[in-house]
């Protein structure tokens, strides 16, 4: 794995958020442009988050600035250790490195403060009314909300009851923190929004200090501006949140030179489920088998899938950034994977649907080395030595009793290459009882070995084998999309069929393959061994992508 540069975002197509960027450097508003990573630590990272992990370490590295790694952990309940591991893992495993590792936590004091700061200015108030209450006060959004009836205390009883707030002496839920903006604003999010609740849980940072977290609406831009955040680069979502970012940060006025938060459109995937919490619940009830599922679009499940960091880099650089919806096809992200793998990793012969072929005028105790090219595209990563012997496995695609037309490979009385050994033709089918192929007996040509300076008869049809004696068995794990369409409802719902499992023949070069090495299967698609499951005496492979692409 290699960490990302600033000479690879250098040359990153350019975007509206980089244009404004540009802008405020050449007017000198900032300087040095710091950006930052706030994931709340409540699940484990996707797909999506890659897009926005990319575009802001990627945007401080382009413009030689800094980018923190910032836990949103202001809320206890849903928060956890492990969550908190795996973000510094994906982080890192995708290629980047923060400058600062933070924790809104940490900051607990401060937006304490900044609360009393607004009940001082009257910009804030205690109210008493039930969240349902508040709902129902909220309007619509064509109708005004309604005042609450503690809007106008005063201020010094607000003060009053904040501070018993923070004692405990209140319920979950019983009371909270209001801001006081303006119920008929046109923007929801302006309605007196919920700016401190009381929570009686202990915190993985703060333990048992805090009985009261703010809202992420309120923590946001205070954690942004002390941290001096110059482009706080969030997905659509916050865009009608904003108008509250820049209210908080200046009702509160404990900071200049206030960040700017700038909207970008999030990233949906066709057949990915992109929501933490519908990722967790077919963690939870056992439908995957944890995070690093490989059907999952977990940064640990593309992992274990076998996707290189590169490809994501490149993907999330490829559909851009801008600020219309819109879903890509997971057909792009695996031909990323594809283009990234196909340089880097060497093909080795695996069986599956294996059908014995006993070539009858080969020696019976004879076994000889093959010459076979790692990697027909990238010659200069040598080649290597596989065994050919009187009795072989060929893949069941690879004969048709009754070819079917323009059919090249084997068949009764056709001839056809071993790839990297000789020509054999068919002549005899040996049936079982139930009428399956049991095996083929072949003839060889001895003179056609591959890489000899036979110049006779030509073949169309080149397929690959394993020698029997020395193959390894391995397990093979085809994976299928995660998301399937219900054809009478037309519902994308979770595919119990999404795992395949199998196993083939391969190579003996496959015993001293270790977790984690990839490989393309030879004329199949590429695989990764994998990394829990696969052992020295057991190996595993994941599907990563097939050969060929249907993207364009």
């Amino acid at each position: 794995m290699a960490f990302a540069t600033k000479e690879e975002y250098t040359k990153m197509a350019g975007n509206f958020i980089h244009d404004i960027i540009d802008e405020d450097l050449r007017t000198e508003k900032h300087t040095h442009i710091i950006t930052r990573f706030p994931p709340e630590p409540n699940g484990y990272l996707h797909v999506g988050h890659a897009k926005s992990l990319c575009l802001n370490f990627g945007t401080a590295l382009k413009y030689g600035g800094t980018c923190n790694l910032r836990y949103d952990d202001t809320n206890p309940v849903k928060e956890d250790i492990e969550f908190v591991k795996s973000i510094e893992n994906d982080v890192n495993w995708l290629g980047f490195q923060w400058d600062k590792k933070l924790w809104a936590s940490d900051y607990f004091d401060t937006m304490y403060e900044a609360a009393v700061e607004l009940i001082k200015k009257n910009k804030a108030f205690v109210c008493e009314l039930t969240p349902e209450q508040i709902r129902e006060h909220r309007g619509t959004l064509t109708n005004p909300g309604t005042e609450s009836p503690y809007r106008n205390r005063p201020i010094e009883e607000s003060l009053e009851l904040f501070e018993k707030m923070r004692a405990g002496e209140f319920e979950d839920g019983e009371v909270c923190l209001r801001a006081k903006i303006d119920m008929a604003s046109p923007n929801i999010n302006m309605r007196d929004p919920v700016i401190y609740r009381v929570v009686h849980a202990s915190h993985h940072n703060t333990g048992d200090k805090w009985c009261v977290y703010p809202m992420y609406d309120f923590a946001h831009p205070i954690e942004d501006a002390i941290e001096g955040i110059t482009h706080s680069l969030c997905t659509l979502e916050f865009e009608d949140h904003r108008p509250l970012y820049d209210w908080v940060i200046n009702e509160v006025g404990f900071w200049p030179n206030p960040p700017r938060q700038i909207e970008f459109a999030r990233l949906n995937i066709t057949t990915m489920l992109m929501s933490k919490r519908l990722l967790k619940k077919l963690v939870d009830d056992g439908s995957v088998s944890g995070w690093d599922d490989p059907r999952l679009p977990t940064l640990a499940g593309l992992r274990r899938r076998g996707y290189t960091p590169e490809s994501i880099r490149k993907f999330c650089d490829d559909i851009g950034v801008s600020k219309a919806d819109s879903t890509i096809d997971i057909a792009q992200l695996e031909q990323c994977a594809r283009e990234d793998l196909q340089s880097k990793v060497s093909a080795i012969n695996v069986i599956t649907n294996p059908i014995k072929v006993v070539i009858d005028n080969y020696p019976e105790d004879k076994i000889e080395m093959c010459t076979v090219e790692n990697n027909s595209k990238v010659p200069e990563m040598g080649n290597r030595e596989i065994p050919f012997g009187r009795e072989i496995w060929i893949d069941g695609d690879d004969f048709m009793e009754v070819p079917a037309r323009k059919y090249f490979r084997l068949y009764p009385g056709n001839e056809v290459r071993l790839k990297g050994a000789y020509f054999i033709t068919c002549n005899e089918v040996v049936k079982n009882e139930d009428g399956s192929v049991k095996e083929l007996h072949c003839t060889y040509d001895p003179e056609t070995k591959s890489g000899s300076d036979f110049t006779g008869r030509k073949v169309k049809g080149t397929i690959h084998f394993v020698e029997a004696s020395t193959a390894v068995k391995v397990g093979i794990r085809e994976y299928g999309y995660l998301l399937t369409e219900n054809e009478e409802t037309g519902d994308q719902e979770f595919d119990k069929d999404s795992l395949v499992e199998t196993w083939g023949y391969a190579e003996p070069s496959v015993k001293g393959v270790k977790p984690g090495e990839r490989f393309q299967f030879f004329r199949k698609g590429y695989y990764i061994a994998d990394t829990e499951m696969s052992t020295e005496d057991n190996k595993v492979f994941n599907s990563i992508v097939g050969l060929k692409s249907s993207w364009k």
